[in-house]
């Protein structure tokens, strides 16, 4: 399925109408995650990269890890996408355990859980370590925008990043925690290691961290904000979170110490 289109509109500017013409805008389509014949969650979704968006989301909603998914399949129906997902009987096991309908919005991170306990799940320890410098931060964000070809054509979608020295891989979609998803399933059907820095477009909220946090990534950057509680999962699961992060200056929140130069979080400092 195509991933962007020309629509046309109007073009106004100050006071007097442009002209007409077109916008490429992205497309939006529901897509169903199914798990042995079972629907376990409706996103709205970019139709690309849809593999990489099952393998991710499995693992980082804790449904399946990579070795336990048998096969995946595109099915395209005509009110969307059908992505089934066939996985071992343990992981089938852990699925009844954890049933949800998921009608996610493209906004949405905790749509649907059932507990509390499952929203605030607690988090796998990060073990890998990836040291990194601030001219190193600032290179990852300039990379970024050079490999967003969708936001590009269209100026409405997000992407996440991997960088370890190099940007290996971005992946884009209408909604943060979808790119995210895409991205660990390439990293992971690829066997990428997590030692490096996951670079996102978008803000840090809680699941964003959750997610890192099960791929094993030490260090998350994104161009936005965090919610406080983001800021404390991440220290929780040794994940240095930076944040606002600009070419001219960055901020730091947790495990500062993966940063070369001797900064520390007992005085306000912007990198």
């Amino acid at each position: 399925m195509t991933t962007h289109s020309p629509l046309p509109r109007l073009a106004f500017g100050p006071g007097a109408l442009v002209g007409s013409g077109s916008r490429v805008l992205p497309e939006e389509v529901a897509v169903a995650l199914s798990f042995n014949g079972s629907t376990q969650a409706v996103m709205m979704a970019t139709p690309a990269d849809l593999e990489d968006f099952a393998y991710g989301f499995a693992l980082t909603e804790g449904l399946a890890q990579p070795a336990e998914i048998l096969s995946v399949e595109v099915v395209e129906t005509p009110k969307g996408i059908d992505v089934q997902i066939w996985v071992t009987p343990q992981a089938e096991a852990r699925l009844a355990k954890r049933r949800r309908t998921m009608a996610g919005p493209v906004g949405c991170g905790l749509c649907g859980i059932d507990s509390l306990e499952e929203a605030m799940r607690e988090l796998p320890a990060v073990t890998v370590d990836f040291p990194i410098t601030p001219a190193q931060v600032r290179t990852a964000i300039a990379a970024l925008p050079c490999a967003q070809p969708l936001h590009d054509a269209t100026r409405a979608v997000h992407a996440a990043g991997f960088w370890n020295g190099a940007l290996l891989a971005v992946l884009e979609d209408v909604g943060r925690h979808n790119a995210l998803d895409k991205l660990v399933g390439s990293m992971t059907r690829a066997g990428t290691k997590p030692a490096g820095a996951i670079v996102l477009t978008s803000r840090v909220s809680i699941d964003m961290v959750q997610k890192v946090a099960a791929l094993g990534a030490p260090v998350l950057i994104a161009v936005s904000a965090p919610t406080a509680r983001a800021v404390k999962m991440a220290q929780d699961a040794g994940i240095t979170l930076i944040a606002l992060a600009r070419l001219d200056h960055f901020e730091v929140f947790t495990h500062e110490s993966r940063l070369s130069g001797g900064l520390s979080l007992g005085a306000p400092h912007v990198a």
